[in-house]
């Protein structure tokens, strides 16, 4: 991945409103993109994406990584934060600044001041990866709101209902935009669509992804 500047002119940012307590911020982090791509390819460097094992055996669709003190980790023993990568035994990378204040300017723009995380994990989705309906509910501190950037190809964010069975909503997403959720829509179940052939000015073809969550 290269940070190269883009030449098409850049959206406005604007708000759009998912839910009670969810919101799309459009074009929010075009700003930093560069920035953000520069970053993401310093973790890694240190923390290689891997497509980890779900509790079942199966390999996830989509490629992971984190960056912060805990990081998600998903394997036989189940879905959990650790400090350490599981496989090289060292701490996760830090938390790049350049994320950090992109987390903690978008959870302010909706609300949630004070959000402070400790965990990003990065997703890289090739064409046809998925992320089947589930709840974040590893954290520890669910008043905290969790912040997700699409950077690359656009991609169809599902957000349901506290039930799994809840009709979802669908929410298309493009490079730039960040979606916050908390509050009452915190638990709501989401996912994300398999990503369709395509090829982004930057990525290439394939998306990714920030989460950032107050974890411990």
């Amino acid at each position: 991945m290269t940070a190269d500047l883009f030449a098409d002119a850049a959206p406005e940012p604007r708000t759009e409103p998912i839910v009670d307590g969810a919101v799309v911020l459009r074009a929010f982090a075009l700003a930093d993109d560069a920035s953000l791509l520069t970053a993401i390819n310093a973790v890694i460097t240190q923390a290689p994406l891997r497509r980890m094992q779900t509790p079942g055996g199966l390999p996830m669709s989509v490629a992971i990584t984190n960056c912060g003190s805990l990081g998600w980790v998903s394997d036989e023993r189940g879905y959990r934060y650790a400090a350490h990568d599981p496989v090289s035994g060292q701490h996760w990378p830090a938390m790049p600044a350049v994320f950090l204040q992109l987390a903690q300017r978008a959870a302010t723009a909706t609300g949630f001041v004070d959000f402070v995380p400790d965990a990003c994990l990065i997703n890289r989705y090739e064409v046809g990866a998925r992320m089947s309906l589930h709840q974040d509910k590893n954290e520890g501190d669910f008043s905290q709101p969790i912040v997700s950037v699409s950077l690359g190809l656009p991609a169809v964010f599902q957000f349901g209902g506290l039930v799994r069975g809840d009709r979802t909503l669908r929410v298309p997403l493009a490079h730039g935009d960040v979606v916050v959720w908390g509050g009452d829509a915190r638990l709501r179940f989401h996912g994300v669509l398999p990503l369709k052939t395509g090829s982004h000015a930057v990525l290439g073809a394939q998306r990714i992804n920030l989460t950032f969550r107050k974890a411990g």
